[in-house]
């Protein structure tokens, strides 16, 4: 076997220029569907840490059917237990509480609709970094008995730090709740509709304006890297009663975004299909002009008793090692080359004044890097060496088909 692959490798290089040329094709179709994809999967995960790392979470605890039918009524004890829960599961850093609900926000003449969020400071901080958004005033401590409100909503309620803010809803129960709070702080939030209605005040003050003591509608999931994302789900799900509470994934959580992702990528796939179909003619046209210039040669091989089944795995070794040679070539470059940009990311806000205005509208930095994974790498291999396999058929099926004398004939 060893002789055989080194009878091929020395008949590749026997026309030198049309091996480079198919080499280099390999090499370039290579390259550029490796970047492409490192990019758009770095620069995709970027975008959905920081839409998960803003507001949602990686994940989110409920009782069972909040998530269907969200509601006031549809909560769950938050007991010391959900406190020391995180400290049982590997890579599973915190449990965030929050409670969320609507209400109606008022001052003077102007009113308007609100979401109110409990939250714990602290933990909402590490999770979120909540305190980064502040535009004016102060962050929030545990026992205030203030508010920080969206800065597009305290415009529209003509109000500012140190004003006052009147809610009314419909509290646990049926409870009526009705309070008034010291706005303490300004918030700014990338996407319009979140930075027009979000309310934050203390866990405990939420839960006392909402009749709901000791409650919380949300626990969301602190973790330390996507990664690990199933392992913890899994665990969750093995250790809570589904008839109490339920376990949300991100994809779930924000579906568009999810979709969103995939459409890009279906864009990158087609540009590599039609990539990898110019290469497939590039390396069949090789083997076209191989077997063609080569057909007095086989004649004579097989007309002195070399069996057709050794041709023909020489030659299908060939036309691998071909592939094979513009791939690992095509590697190579790529993994500088992604490596860079996985440490230095293209930042689009030094490219043209403006354009981190355009990505904060919607909560994204515009900072795209690359993402370093070794089965994009892989998968790139297996695909050229599959195309290679079925290409090789037709030589196969040729050496099989190959008439000796009138091979050496023509």
């Amino acid at each position: 076997m060893q002789m055989m692959i080194l009878l091929a490798w020395r008949n590749i290089w026997r026309n030198k220029r049309r091996t480079a040329i198919t080499i280099s094709s390999i090499f370039f179709a290579v390259l550029f569907s490796i970047f492409m994809l490192s990019f758009q999967n770095g620069s995709w995960g970027r975008m959905i840490d920081n839409a998960l790392s803003s507001y949602f979470g990686y994940g989110q605890i409920h009782k069972t059917g909040y998530w269907d039918d969200p509601g006031i009524n549809t909560l769950m004890e938050y007991s010391q237990e959900w406190k020391e829960k995180s400290k049982k599961i590997k890579h599973l850093k915190d449990l965030v509480p929050r409670l969320e609900s609507f209400a109606m926000a008022s001052c003077g003449n102007q009113t308007k609709g609100v979401m109110i969020n409990g939250i714990d400071p602290v933990k909402e901080n590490a999770l979120t970094k909540l305190s980064g958004k502040i535009t004016e005033g102060k962050y929030l401590e545990p026992d205030d008995n203030t508010v920080m409100i969206a800065e597009g909503l305290a415009k529209q309620l003509k109000i500012g730090v140190g004003d006052t803010i009147v809610f009314i809803s419909q509290g646990y129960h049926g409870v009526n709740s009705a309070g008034k709070f010291v706005v303490q702080g300004l918030l700014h939030f990338g996407p319009p509709d979140l930075n027009k209605m979000m309310v934050y005040m203390p866990l405990v003050e939420a839960q006392h304006f909402f009749g709901s003591e000791g409650l919380i509608s949300t626990l969301i999931l602190d973790i330390d890297d996507r990664s690990n994302l199933p392992k913890i789900i899994s665990n969750l799900k093995s250790q809570l009663d589904p008839a109490q509470h339920e376990v949300i994934e991100w994809e779930k959580l924000v579906p568009n975004l999810l979709e969103a992702k995939q459409a890009k990528l279906n864009g990158v796939y087609i540009f590599m299909l039609i990539l990898y179909t110019i290469i497939s003619f590039g390396i069949f046209g090789t083997i076209l002009m191989m077997v063609k210039e080569r057909s007095y040669e086989f004649g004579i091989l097989i007309s002195i008793g070399m069996k057709r089944k050794l041709l023909a795995m020489v030659v299908m070794l060939e036309i691998i090692l071909l592939g094979m040679a513009g791939v690992v070539a095509g590697i190579i470059g790529a993994l500088p080359l992604v490596n860079y940009f996985r440490v230095n990311p293209i930042d689009m806000s030094k490219m043209e004044k403006g354009m981190d205005n355009m990505f904060d509208q919607y909560g994204f930095e515009p900072i795209f890097p690359t993402s370093f994974d070794l089965s994009t790498f892989v998968s790139q291999a297996i695909i050229v060496f599959v195309i290679c396999l079925l290409l090789a058929i037709f030589a196969v099926w040729k050496i099989y088909r190959l008439k000796p004398v009138e091979s050496m004939k023509n």
